[in-house]
């Protein structure tokens, strides 16, 4: 059985600072902010000692979506945030993946959630195409 695809992805010019600034600014009119950021190749390399490309993760909400879901059936806390990264592809390339959260949320079999993560997936989707880098 082939993986599923889990995230929205494109490919830009650009360094992965630059996508990190590009990401968090196109998800502003999408009411998204951004919670958290891990940088996994450097943890990765602090924990094991070992290397892989340049890798950001960022977990963005958009509060009144999470409000809402959490209303309906608070197990979808444990989903939350949704995941931004950045992760570096060499040669001044980037790659920007935002999770879906119709991925995410599907788990938990809740058909009233399902209609929201499809919204949010909209919002995500709109946020990607006016990414500028």
């Amino acid at each position: 059985m082939p993986a599923k695809n889990i995230s929205l992805k494109k490919q830009f010019k650009g360094t992965v600072e630059e996508g990190v600034t590009a990401v968090t600014e196109a998800l502003k009119p999408e009411g998204f902010g951004i919670l958290t950021r891990i940088d996994m190749h450097a943890k990765i390399k602090e924990k094991l000692g070992k290397e892989i490309p340049q890798t950001v993760i960022l977990g963005a909400c958009n509060p009144e979506v999470a409000y809402q879901a959490f209303l309906v059936n608070t197990d979808v806390a444990g989903l939350l945030p949704c995941n931004a990264v950045v992760r570096d592809l060499g040669n001044n390339r980037i790659s920007v993946e935002l999770t879906k959260a119709s991925s995410m949320l599907e788990v938990l079999g809740d058909k009233a959630l399902n209609a929201a993560a499809l919204e949010v997936d909209k919002k995500l989707a709109h946020a990607l195409e006016n990414l500028k880098l």
